[in-house]
């Protein structure tokens, strides 16, 4: 064959679609280098989303569509990944230790957010991001115990600041671990939301590449308060798929638009129910609500969810799915609702560069 060119190498990446992206690596900025000689093509690719467990499928996937747009080459692909800062709401910067805040909302309770929430932010860490979980919920604080640290109690080292609690390699808050558990949080819109920030703030979050926070439902106090203090990069409204849900994640996804956090896709979760005697699947909450809420709002469907009462027993136990049963079929699909937030994350604009800080020279 003749000599391979790099136009030619070019041409056959952008033939393919990366999966969690939507779009080919040329065109998602995730081709870092190329070279070649004779035949053979060396790939370097610089990915903006954590990819430890997912990188040898997607080099395998790679070299299989070149060889195929390109018969008789020889490939190398190597796979590396960096997560950095995007850009936030005007007049807010990210913060130093966490380069990027995902809110995960629903505008109607009952859907499995929570559930949703802890999953991802394991499903993150194991794909080798640092990864924190924070549980905004004040009224109804639930990570403890899926995450399987109730009636633990987090400590103050220098009396000002809280270290979370680490789960399974995730760093944990939650307004849970200060209360008992079955104490009721009888407070008014102002006390919740301080709690909220000085949660956020007063917790010394250890260098997050992500921290994933679970918002009560709807789209009051706590969820204008993140909106207005917090510098979140992005959010992902969770549904079901009948309509009465829909209607409200519709509210919950133009309040993020309003206020300008960019809304990273729909999950809806409960989309099938398996029954776990005989196998059978129904669509019991309606069928393809969330894709078309997706569409209509022009974001992505990140993912789809089943309704599988191991999920429930495992999240009740405090042992997620994820880490439950890891190479289960219900892992995987939050292993890829986890990938396809972050790469629709890695798309939007990086954080602007922070200035050089002045130096003062004294005699």
């Amino acid at each position: 064959m003749a000599e391979l060119s790099r136009t030619a190498i070019e041409q056959a990446i952008q033939q393919w679609t990366e999966p969690y992206l939507g779009m080919d690596l040329l065109t998602a900025g995730a081709v870092a280098e190329i070279a070649t000689q004779d035949h053979r093509a060396r790939i370097v690719l610089r990915l903006g989303f954590p990819v430890e467990r997912y990188q040898e499928q997607l080099r395998a996937a790679l070299v299989d569509a070149l060889t195929s747009a390109l018969p008789g080459i020889e490939v190398a692909v190597e796979v590396g990944w960096q997560v950095t800062s995007r850009a936030v709401q005007a007049k807010l910067k990210p913060l130093g230790n966490i380069r990027n805040i995902i809110a995960i909302a629903s505008a109607k309770g009952g859907v499995g957010k929570s559930t949703v929430a802890a999953n991802l932010a394991l499903a993150l860490a194991a794909e080798g991001a640092r990864v924190g979980l924070l549980d905004a919920d004040i009224y109804g604080p639930s990570q403890p115990r899926m995450m399987g640290v109730a009636g633990h109690r987090p400590q103050s080292p220098d009396g000002k600041h809280i270290a979370p609690l680490e789960s399974y390699g995730v760093q944990v808050m939650s307004i849970g671990f200060l209360i008992e558990e079955d104490a009721p949080m009888v407070w008014r819109g102002p006390m919740v939301t301080q709690a909220l920030t000085q949660l956020l703030n007063d917790t010394s979050w250890q260098d997050l590449d992500y921290l994933v926070v679970d918002l009560p439902p709807g789209t009051g106090d706590i969820q204008l308060t993140l909106a207005q203090r917090v510098p979140v990069s992005g959010a992902v409204v969770v549904t079901t798929p009948q309509d009465i849900a829909t209607l409200d994640a519709r509210k919950g996804i133009r309040m993020f638009q309003k206020v300008n956090v960019p809304v990273l896709g729909v999950i809806e979760n409960m989309s099938i129910h398996v029954c776990s005697q005989c196998g059978h699947e129904e669509n019991i909450f309606g069928e393809g609500g969330g894709k078309r809420l997706a569409q209509a709002e022009g974001v992505a469907l990140i993912g789809s969810l089943p309704l599988d009462s191991r999920i429930r027993e495992q999240a009740d136990n405090g042992r997620p799915t994820v880490v439950a049963q890891p190479e289960d079929r219900l892992a995987e699909l939050y292993r890829q609702a986890a990938l396809r937030t972050a790469a629709q994350l890695s798309l939007l604009a990086a954080a602007p560069l922070s200035p050089f800080p002045r130096i003062v020279v004294e005699d």
